[in-house]
């Protein structure tokens, strides 16, 4: 296990940084903002990462209380890591910010790779979650993009896993969801009525809001 660096100033930024600082680590939490991965999914996302770097930075945040490590029983008899309810309450914020930050950056889907449903998640639905819009919520929602299922849960205005059945479902397709996101207000008229809904008319309209998911 390789000796973990430290920047030793009793400040918070430093003390942020020692803890999420380090190489591929939140790229490892963005891989688990898309729910449960095994150790074989991490390394096949993050291709430039060393296994035995991964194996540490995986140990290193399990000890640190903000991911989770589960034994699922047989017939699937496999390990998976998922963020805990700290992780999602304490890191999500930080990641929301940093791709507020390189959204701008990102090219077009039309124009650089192509989307993955992972981006379109991010980039589409968590990347607007505002807390403020979001009091007394308690629900699961399922995303499906490029026909890989996203779920995750709002209470206490604050994103976490899952928590019971989803009340809604939503279908899009990932590239539109990124141009959605990093368009105008023509661009996302013209995307909206492509990402479907499926529940309550309620729930999707407080689900539009939480999710700025409109095209003003």
């Amino acid at each position: 296990m390789q000796k973990r660096r430290s920047y030793d100033q009793n400040c918070p930024v430093a003390k942020g940084l020692d803890t999420l600082g380090e190489r591929w680590t939140l790229l490892i939490f963005r891989e688990l903002l898309g729910g449960a991965r095994r150790y074989s999914d991490l390394r096949a996302e993050l291709p430039g990462i060393a296994s035995n770097l991964l194996a540490d930075r995986l140990r290193e945040l399990e000890q640190s209380g903000l991911i989770e490590r589960t034994e699922l029983p047989p017939p699937v008899a496999r390990t998976v890591y998922s963020m805990s309810e700290t992780g999602w309450r304490r890191v999500f914020p930080v990641l929301q910010s940093l791709a507020w930050f390189g959204l701008p950056m990102v090219a077009p889907p039309d124009d650089g790779e192509e989307a993955t449903p992972l981006n379109g998640f991010l980039a589409g639905v968590l990347l607007a979650f505002d807390p403020s819009r979001a009091g007394g919520v308690d629900a699961t929602y399922r995303v499906t993009i490029g026909g890989r299922d996203f779920e995750f849960s709002v209470r206490d205005a604050t994103l976490g896993p899952r928590r019971g059945e989803p009340v809604l479902r939503i279908t899009a397709d990932p590239a539109d969801l990124v141009r959605f996101r990093s368009g105008d207000a023509d661009l996302r008229r013209e995307l909206l009525p492509r990402i479907a809904f499926s529940g309550d008319p309620a729930m999707v309209d407080r689900f539009r809001d939480i999710f700025v998911l409109s095209a003003g």
